[in-house]
């Protein structure tokens, strides 16, 4: 496979747990699928896992080449932890027409938190 593009994001906590005590379920729901939003309320420290989810959407973005562009919403690209603990990207609507648009095959991403900041790192790689 070849590499079409990395992205990487660092974000701090505090920034995420601010906009979450101001705007409550409406960011949340705004940001985050039902499924990260399930996880990340699962977890000890929620707000840790919704900034390195937020950092991890920003990181795809990036290896995808665009940024954040019209047509494309923040649950277009969804998070999900695997069994094994493994992340999975998951995308639709206007994400899904940038991966067919661009060629990417494929999307990985780490997430990395500790108490103040979270960072991610994403790749996108194309077809042979």
């Amino acid at each position: 496979m070849n590499v079409i593009g990395i992205g990487t994001e660092i974000t701090e906590c505090l920034r995420i747990a601010r906009m979450i005590e101001r705007y409550g379920d409406l960011f949340i729901n705004r940001i985050y699928t039902p499924e990260e939003i399930r996880y990340c309320r699962s977890r000890r420290r929620a707000t840790q896992h919704f900034t390195g989810r937020w950092a991890a959407k920003e990181a795809l973005l990036r290896a995808m080449g665009t940024g954040w562009v019209r047509g494309i919403n923040w649950r277009d690209i969804e998070i999900r932890t695997g069994p094994g603990g493994q992340l999975v990207v998951a995308v639709r609507g206007g994400a899904r027409e940038l991966v067919e648009k661009r060629g990417v095959a494929r999307l990985m991403v780490a997430i990395s938190h500790c108490r103040t900041h979270a960072v991610a790192y994403a790749i996108a790689l194309g077809k042979e």
